[in-house]
């Protein structure tokens, strides 16, 4: 189901500010420009944009570093010049990633701006059905017993208003099963939903209200459209554009690469024996990466069968946005006592988590590497080989599991 293509009007600015993203902001950002004399070199380098600048290296900085995304707190947008740098800032921080050139990293910042967003909505109740009805094609509000108990406008922030409880929202059935996927629990799964007459509820529950579920469903579109938009500019940065924004997207990288060398060395194995996809997997969910469940179940798999302690593979999803210790425990328990079979090539790259292409690594090139398991007996059989005579052979323990995984293998290419 394909987002509205007229979304509804939005006229007031600090809701334009607080939500940048928002098709709807775009015009009202330009004209803000005109009016301020803001161009691509006064974003770049003039001293008036300094405070967006620093702004969006903070969005940038939580986009790594931050499990909640970027961080809600921002300028005084009540204010003219609050709403210039909150506005302006969300560009900035896009020409960045966008100069990266690294997919995965515009992903990763259109899930933190997305997160972000969610944060806002589950608090903003004025907003929300305005902010809904931009990216879902049908929605109602099957009852409201309470409304805010003092008057709001979308103008009032949002430590001032107070909202009620009992909004009761009912989403499309085609928007709810084509966000859902993307989104892990068993309350998102369409067997479990409370469908009639071709409408989802979401039902209050005691920790999770019907309005902060919308704002989860939302983040997912909101991710997606930001990231598509991203993506589209990317391809209009030239190269004196990328060599004027080269430190700050040198900063973003060395970010992105000393937390995914973090998440690989949570365990003691080396990381240079693991396939393409393994170590895939474990950065994207170290950057905050939504990674979709056949890639999750592939990574615990491998970690059960190279004989990782469950903890360390736990350690693996601490990154990912919707990380849950006690969800995660159980689901990674459960992989380790039914022994999982890793999956094989074939399907890596059918899930979209191989990411290798012809070329781009000797060993998978071959073609008898057809499983992952294949291609660690295959780089420790190669060291082996290479290793001086009179450097002692390494103790065997998760090596000698791996050499003997041929009926895996097998079983898992059937």
């Amino acid at each position: 189901m394909p987002v509205p293509h007229t979304p509804p009007p939005i006229a007031d600015e600090v809701t334009l500010a607080r939500y940048p993203f928002l098709p709807q902001a775009s015009e009202w950002i330009r004209g803000m420009a005109l009016r301020h004399s803001i161009n691509l070199d006064e974003l770049l380098d003039g001293s008036w944009m300094d405070k967006a600048r620093q702004r969006a290296r903070l969005r940038l900085i939580d986009t790594v570093q931050s499990k909640e995304g970027v961080q809600v707190s921002g300028g005084d947008i009540h204010t003219e010049e609050g709403r210039i740098v909150e506005a302006f800032s969300f560009y900035y921080a896009r020409l960045v990633v966008c100069a990266s050139e690294d997919e995965r990293l515009v992903a990763r910042w259109a899930q933190a701006e997305a997160a972000r967003a969610e944060q806002l909505l589950m608090l903003d109740a004025v907003n929300l059905p305005l902010v809904a009805n931009t990216y879902v094609t049908e929605l109602r509000l099957k009852e409201s017993v309470a409304v805010p108990t003092m008057a709001a406008s979308p103008s009032t922030p949002l430590r001032q208003r107070r909202q009620g409880t009992s909004d009761l929202w009912q989403i499309g059935l085609s928007d709810f099963i084509e966000i859902c996927p993307k989104i892990t629990g068993q309350r998102w799964r369409l067997p479990n939903a409370d469908v009639e007459g071709g409408w989802v509820t979401l039902h209050n529950e005691r920790q999770y209200a019907s309005s902060a579920k919308l704002a989860r469903l939302l983040r997912e579109r909101i991710k997606a459209a930001v990231e598509a938009d991203a993506l589209e500019k990317m391809a209009e940065i030239n190269t004196d554009l990328a060599v004027r924004l080269a430190e700050p997207v040198g900063m973003v990288r060395n970010l992105m690469a000393s937390k995914a060398s973090e998440a690989i060395s949570l365990v003691g194995a080396d990381e240079t024996d693991w396939p393409p996809c393994m170590q895939k997997i474990v950065a994207e969910l170290a950057t905050g990466v939504n990674v979709n469940h056949f890639g999750r179940l592939f990574l615990a798999s491998m970690a059960s069968t190279l004989a990782l302690p469950e903890e360390s593979c736990v350690n693996f999803f601490r990154g990912a946005p919707d990380f849950s210790e006690g969800t995660t425990t159980y689901q990674v328990q459960h992989v380790y006592q039914h022994g999982y079979t890793p999956s094989g090539c074939g399907k890596l790259k059918i899930n979209h988590n191989c990411p290798v292409l012809p070329g781009d690594n000797r060993t998978c090139d071959q073609s008898w590497m057809d499983h992952p398991l294949k291609y660690i007996r295959a780089t420790q059989r190669w060291k082996r080989l290479t290793r001086p005579k009179a450097e002692p052979a390494p103790e065997a323990n998760n090596s000698e599991k791996v050499n003997n995984t041929s009926d895996i293998v097998g079983d898992a290419n059937k």
